[in-house]
Order: C-alpha cells, then sequence, then structure tokens
C-alpha cells in the first residue's frame, strides 16, 4: 500500500495486531543473508530483477511479486515504493539499541525512517543499507509500508 503516512501505517498496525519492522529488522530481512547492494548482487543491473527503480518502471508504480524474491520469501524489499519502519530518524547509527529494537526518542523525533527506494529513484537509493526520513504525517506515492509479527521463542 502506498500514499499512507506514517502515523497511519502505525494506527494500521495497531489495529490488525502487528507493527511496523525496526529499521534493523527492515535491513536484516531486506539482505536475507546476503552482504551485496541489492539481495541479487552488487551491481546497479542485478536491481533490473529485483526491483522497479526509475530506470524500469515506466514512471509508475508497480503491483507486488513480479520481480524476483530474496531467500526469505519476500518481494519488493528494493524499490517500487519506500518503507517506513518504526525508527526515529538519527543521522547515524551511533547510540543505537544493539538489540534490533526501534531507536525511538523520549520525546519522538521530528522525522521517521524510510527504506528500500521507490521507483522514482535511482539505483543507489534502493540499496539494502540506504535509509531516508520523512515527517510521520506525510503522505508519498513512492512510500508505503509492511508489517511485522513479533514471535515469542520457546526454548
Amino acid at each position: 500500500m502506498a500514499g499512507v503516512s506514517w502515523d497511519d501505517a502505525e494506527r494500521y498496525a495497531e489495529w490488525a495486531g502487528l507493527r511496523l519492522p525496526t529499521e534493523a529488522e527492515w535491513e536484516y530481512a531486506c539482505r536475507a543473508d546476503t552482504s551485496t547492494r541489492f539481495y541479487t548482487g552488487g551491481k546497479d543491473k542485478d536491481l533490473e530483477r529485483a526491483g522497479w527503480y526509475s530506470k524500469n518502471s515506466g514512471g509508475q508504480p508497480h503491483p507486488v511479486g513480479q520481480k524476483e524474491l530474496n531467500s526469505f520469501v519476500l518481494y519488493d524489499m528494493h524499490g517500487n515504493v519506500w518503507e517506513w519502519v518504526d525508527d526515529d530518524w538519527h543521522d547515524d547509527h551511533e547510540g543505537a539499541p544493539d538489540d534490533g529494537s526501534a531507536w525511538i526518542d523520549e520525546f519522538r523525533g521530528a522525522y521517521r525512517v524510510v527504506h528500500g527506494g521507490s521507483w522514482i529513484n535511482a539505483a543507489r537509493n534502493c540499496r539494502a543499507a540506504n535509509r531516508d526520513f520523512n515527517p510521520p504525517g506525510n503522505r508519498f506515492l513512492d512510500i508505503g509500508f509492511r508489517l511485522a509479527r513479533s514471535v515469542a521463542l520457546g526454548l
């Protein structure tokens, strides 16, 4: 779903009994045990197989699932639409939680993190590690979300 604010995505997640992924979870899911720029490889041409971006989108978003999925069976982690995550924006990862939890300021910052790049972006913006920010009330046609679920592990 695109054109949804972070605020709306958060409310929908709560209604569904789910949540937005953390920044660390999102990148882990995107990489899917790879270390390259895209889960399909390290070159711009490798993005062609994984996602929609400025060179192959025809200037519009596309239905999910038309490109190659990653080894975690996830589609559209690169390109198509940016995805909101739960974290507040920080310029770098210095001081970020090391347990995979969301980095949320005491009084919630003015910006939230988005990942993945979109159908209007260059390949460099669709890298697994690339991130950007937007105010939580913004609704753009190239920003959407996916949901995560917490699973209790019994030992």
